[in-house]
């Protein structure tokens, strides 16, 4: 137990500095972020789809953008959940601006131990969350709290490409000391827990378009390359090497 709260100490402090001081991060993974306009624009219609006029927890919310997203377009009720009280007032002070107080709210809360009445939420989504977690403690509180047709909407990193790893342990300040960007044994362990499991994959080749980030031909570069992404992923051997996926899971199984 000691060393359980240690891990989340360590997440908390990890996040605060993240959310007041983010400017060292933005610089060194900035340009990889450019080539993600595919999956953000695939994960948004999932969202938008799943949504409309259902209960949604945005789980490891940040400072809130998704939830406050969800809120206008259509949600009835979105809290936003998340380990720093930085993120957390930075994202009650969105929604205020915005006037979406009444339909988007957000609480202080460890994901791995979710404070809501089971079977209570239709979707729970978040982004770069899962891997900072237990993974067996955050699905199973996940599948607790959605109802039985529920769904929960993800997008992480993949943790087999060595290269993205070399890169990884060079960067080591812009990372928390905890996370593990998934693994294919942590993408089969969620077939145990819901009877629907999609996953696509993203970003083999493409991500050598993100040093073009800027210049001339970058979005040429990346159309042509996420072409041949679309085909070399496909292969069971090839697609464990893709840098992000979004995890689509579809009817909890309930432990009763």
């Amino acid at each position: 137990m000691v060393q359980n709260n240690t891990r989340l100490d360590r997440e908390r402090e990890f996040h605060d500095r993240r959310f007041a001081e983010d400017s060292n991060r933005q610089q060194k993974v900035g340009k990889f972020y450019k080539i993600t306009q595919s999956i953000q624009q695939q994960r948004e219609k999932m969202l938008l789809n799943h949504s409309r006029g259902v209960k949604v927890i945005e789980y490891g919310c940040g400072t809130g953008s998704y939830a406050l997203k969800l809120a206008q377009q259509g949600a009835e009720l979105v809290t936003g959940i998340d380990i720093s009280p930085v993120a957390i007032k930075m994202a009650q002070e969105a929604a205020k601006a915005k006037g979406v107080t009444e339909k988007a709210s957000f609480r202080v809360m460890n994901a791995e131990n979710l404070e809501f009445e089971p079977d209570s939420y239709d979707l729970i989504c978040g982004s770069g969350i899962l891997h900072h977690l237990d993974l067996n403690l955050a699905i199973n509180s996940i599948v607790k709290v959605l109802k039985a047709d529920g769904k929960a909407i993800f997008l992480e990193p993949l943790g087999h490409n060595i290269l993205i790893n070399l890169y990884r342990r060079l960067t080591p300040s812009i990372r928390s000391e905890d996370e593990h960007p998934l693994l294919e044994r942590d993408l089969a362990f969620f077939a145990q827990h819901f009877k629907q499991v999609n996953i696509q994959y993203f970003y083999l080749t493409s991500l050598g378009a993100s040093f073009l980030a800027g210049k001339p031909g970058f979005n040429t570069v990346l159309k042509c390359l996420e072409l041949l992404d679309s085909a070399l992923l496909r292969l069971p051997l090839i697609k464990k090497q893709a840098w992000l996926v979004l995890i689509e899971l579809s009817q909890p199984i309930k432990p009763y």
